[in-house]
């Protein structure tokens, strides 16, 4: 088996439960409490932790990481950054920047959002999003820049600033829609998806291979969940109940309904799989649950230490690199899984 990446999520976002929809001042998104995670992740001993950006709901992911970057050491900083919030000279800038705090430790996941308060169709959002990827890899890249695009024309040197390699930092990027994955294709490193059974995960990995292909680029291939260990499967799956038992069917609706994602391909997808999950299981060890109480990434990965290796492993062999996974309460979830399975994974930062 390769080796892989494992990385851990800071819940920046205002996304952090004891029990899933209910709200506690304990976890609520802040510095401290944030840190706390990221720091419990480099001690754990992942690879890398995601930094997720929200327009409404939490703190900042680029202020957040300039702060963390200096009480870390060896953990990468996976930072979320919105494409239709930023001008992406300036984003090169602060990228380069970041990384320069962080000692070159950072890898960006690019969203590919709308401005706030616009609503552009998906085709032209995701062109944008490529334009975006396509700029910042120039400029970040130390190349003068002489972009004429449907959304960005410039001509500009490099920013002063570079990076601790002199290169763009890896790009991680996900979404499911065609345009989505004609994006990633074109433009990104490092392709992400949600949990899906194991046909659609081995589907979507060759079709991206072979859009990829079309471009003469190979993706590296991510996927993001939820995860829950325990010593035994019984315990585990005992813990999945718990995390739902004060969620009322309302409360879930509405806190689906307020992301700005609810209707994108990939949410309409998790809610596919809960549908298709009689006893919540849509497959062995992969529970649909989560997404009962949240938008996106919907599923988690759930048994004993075995049980989740052996997952892990199915997912390996099938192409994917890079993990990003979590749980509730994230510090706590993120030290079961770092004591019970990490030590066994071969696992370090993605190189490309």
């Amino acid at each position: 088996m390769t080796q892989c990446e494992v990385s851990w999520f800071s819940a920046l976002c205002d996304d952090d439960y004891e029990f899933l929809g209910v709200p506690d001042p304990l976890l609520k998104s802040s510095f401290e409490h944030c840190r706390d995670i990221v720091l419990g992740a480099e001690t754990g001993g992942f690879d890398n932790v995601l930094l997720p950006s929200g327009y409404a709901l939490g703190i900042d992911s680029t202020a957040f990481a300039a702060a963390i970057a200096v009480l870390t050491r060896r953990i990468k900083l996976l930072l979320a950054v919105r494409t239709g919030e930023a001008w992406p000279p300036q984003l090169a800038r602060q990228i380069a920047t970041l990384d320069r705090i962080a000692g070159g430790r950072l890898n960006i996941n690019i969203i590919s959002s709308d401005l706030p308060g616009e609503t552009l169709a998906s085709k032209p959002r995701y062109g944008r999003t490529v334009e975006v990827m396509t700029i910042l890899k120039t400029l970040l890249n130390g190349e003068a820049l002489d972009h004429q695009g449907e959304h960005y024309n410039l001509k500009l040197d490099p920013p002063g600033v570079t990076t601790v390699s002199g290169k763009c930092p890896p790009l991680y990027f996900g979404g499911l829609s065609p345009d989505a994955r004609d994006a990633a294709a074109r433009a990104a490193d490092v392709y992400l998806m949600w949990p899906d059974t194991t046909p659609v995960v081995q589907g979507i990995i060759d079709d991206m291979t072979a859009r990829a292909a079309t471009y003469g680029r190979t993706l590296k291939f991510g996927y993001r969940a939820h995860v829950i260990v325990r010593d035994t499967e019984a315990e585990a799956r005992a813990y999945a109940d718990r995390l739902l038992s004060k969620l009322d069917a309302a409360t879930g609706d509405a806190i689906r309904a307020k992301s700005l994602d609810s209707q994108s391909v990939g949410v309409l997808r998790q809610a596919e799989l809960r549908d298709a999950a009689s006893d919540g299981y849509v497959e062995d060890n992969l529970w649909t649950g989560i997404g009962r109480a949240r938008s996106g990434c919907g599923a988690a990965i759930v048994g004993n230490p075995d049980q989740v290796l052996a997952k892990l492993h199915a997912y390996q062999a099938m192409g994917i690199d890079a993990f990003i996974l979590s749980g509730y309460p994230h510090a706590a979830e993120g030290d079961l899984f770092a004591r019970h399975v990490l030590p066994r994974l071969d696992h370090g930062p993605l190189t490309l």
